[in-house]
């Protein structure tokens, strides 16, 4: 019988993202991901066979626990509208500087150009989408959204400024991410509101 873990993988893909954030993929080593998360790097091997292995693993975990944020921004906000801004800061939280965004983006490099991190990635934008357009269909049912939006256009609008103002803030700064954020969303989401019409 072998050893307890002693950390799981939740935790180790936690200090992977941490990592990614200061190495990007190109210069993650599992070393750095196993002092983030205070384990040995053959401990590493033995779990996920390989750096490889083991960003496939945070890859797929991405993609299963993408709708965290959104379940936490419904529990915390009675209106469907604050839920969904509030889970789209939440999402970008992880991203503190340009140098950040610039690692992650490494990230879609791989998603881009490798089929087994490109479906991973497929499968996280469909449920980023399918929540927002959950959210946006409860604004509607609670009178927030005028009945005559159109929630499938709206939701890829939505996460069309969501990753825009991403960009947008690493080349332009200025000013915290999150203010940036939900100042972008009131813009796409004003001219549906009911307070609007």
């Amino acid at each position: 019988m072998g050893r307890p873990r002693t950390t799981s993988d939740e935790a180790i893909l936690q200090a992977t993202a941490r990592a990614l954030g200061r190495h990007g993929p190109q210069g993650l080593t599992l070393a750095a991901v196993a002092q983030e998360a205070g384990l040995s790097p053959a401990t590493l091997v033995q779990r996920f066979g390989s750096k490889r292995g083991l960003l496939l693993a945070f890859a797929a975990h991405s993609a299963e626990t993408a709708g965290l944020p959104f379940q936490r921004a419904r529990q915390e906000h009675d209106s469907p509208l604050e839920a969904l801004r509030a889970a789209l800061v939440s999402l970008s939280e992880g991203v503190a500087t340009p140098e950040e965004l610039a690692n992650s983006l490494g990230f879609l490099q791989l998603d881009l150009t490798d089929p087994e991190f490109r479906e991973h990635a497929a499968a996280h934008a469909r449920r980023t989408c399918d929540e927002i357009s959950s959210l946006l269909a409860e604004a509607v049912a609670a009178g927030e959204l005028a009945g005559r939006a159109d929630v499938p256009r709206l939701a890829r609008a939505v996460q069309v400024t969501y990753n825009g103002v991403l960009i947008l803030w690493a080349l332009t700064g200025g000013r915290p991410l999150s203010d940036a954020m939900r100042d972008a969303l009131d813009e796409t989401l004003r001219p549906h509101e009911t307070r609007c019409s």
